[in-house]
Parts: structure tokens; sequence; C-alpha cells
């Protein structure tokens, strides 16, 4: 089956931020979204380890290990970018500051709830970091993820099971196989891969999906 690898997933998410954005990009899939924003667009990156003002990752040997984000990636820096405090940094994220956060995430309901910091097996690591602040500060949620599991199991859900993060906070989801925005009426599809039918999406998806102008 044909799937959006990582790099088209990413330019994808790039093209809907529009200009004159705050955008948080969460550790992971969402970092590479930097990396698909020309210079000329008008979008400032924040990391919530006290960056404002992020550019795209650094040419190979060209890294400077003192300039990382929050994943500890090397970055670059735009004309203009600040540094400050980490808690300032999280001030912006609560403060209601950024336009658009990306995010990954475990589930996904078609509530809009999200679940991205805890699989709740035992063994399991919880890593929330700033995912809750940035859920509930935000303006608009998106989450960069795969379709579904290892496993196979979808990742869109009627009801989380796993630890939430948020409640209600998603607005649009791009996996490797579709772009759904969360809607009063659960999943629409806006579009999704060459040669995957509407049908077989909808079987992919453990939540009721509706194609585009069909919701109810």
């Amino acid at each position: 089956m044909k799937r959006f690898n990582r790099e088209e997933m990413a330019a994808r998410v790039a093209r809907d931020i529009p200009d004159g954005s705050y955008v948080n990009l969460g550790i992971g899939l969402p970092t590479l979204v930097a990396n698909h924003l020309p210079p000329e667009r008008e979008i400032v990156l924040h990391s919530e380890n006290g960056i404002l003002g992020m550019g795209p990752a650094p040419a190979p040997g060209e890294e400077d290990w003192d300039l990382i984000n929050a994943g500890k990636q090397p970055v670059t820096q735009r004309p203009g970018a600040a540094f400050f405090h980490h808690a300032d940094a999280f001030a912006i994220m609560r403060g209601g500051h950024l336009d658009y956060c990306v995010l990954g995430a475990f589930q996904v309901s078609s509530r809009g709830d999200l679940a991205n910091w805890h699989t709740g097996a035992p063994d399991a690591i919880p890593a929330v970091g700033g995912a809750m602040d940035l859920a509930i500060g935000a303006r608009h949620v998106l989450v960069m993820m795969e379709h579904v599991t290892k496993s196979g199991a979808s990742k869109l859900v009627e009801r989380c099971t796993y630890p939430l993060t948020g409640i209600g906070c998603v607005s649009r989801v791009y996996t490797d196989l579709a772009v759904i925005d969360v809607t009063p009426s659960g999943f629409v599809a806006r579009e999704w891969v060459d040669g995957l039918s509407f049908d077989e999406l909808a079987r992919l998806s453990a939540a009721p999906l509706w194609p585009p102008g069909q919701a109810r």
C-alpha cells in the first residue's frame, strides 16, 4: 500500500500553516515541518527549551550543539531569533500566545481527545514533556502520526484507551495515509493517498470516518 513518507507528511503540514503564525513543533515527526517552511514565509517557530525564531535543521557538518531544540536536535536560527529562560518558554505556551502546535500521538479520538504521553503499559516510560501545556495553550492543535500501529491497530479511535494529554483539543490529523479533520460530526477525510479507496481508509480507522462533504 502506498503511503505518504515522513517528508511528504511534514510538507503537507507546512502548507496548512498560515503566514503570521507562531508555532511549536513537538518532538519526533513534527520537527521535520521546519525543513519545509520556505524562508520567505512569515512563520515564527517556538521551542519549549527557550527559542523563538528557530530555523530548519542545519546542513550536515554545520551543526552547532549549543543550538538545539527541545528534542536535543541541532537547529538553526532565523534573523531576529530570541533566547530566553525555560520558564518563559512555558509561559508563552500556557498563556495562549501560540497559534499552532504540531504534536505526535498514540491515539486521537473522534471528539478530538489526544493521547500522546503514555501507553499505560507497565514497562512504558511516560514522557509528557510540554505536550499538556501545548494541547491546552495553542489555538490549533495539529497531529502527525502513522495511521496504524506496528500491530495494525488504528490510532484513530472513538474513545482513547490511553491516558489523555488533552480533551477535545485536536483540530486536524495528518497520517501516512490521509489528512483528516476533527469536526462536531467526528472524523472527516480531506484527502488520502493515491490508489487507496475511501472504503479502505475507513476500514483502517477504528471510528466512523466521513468522506468530504458528507458528515452528519
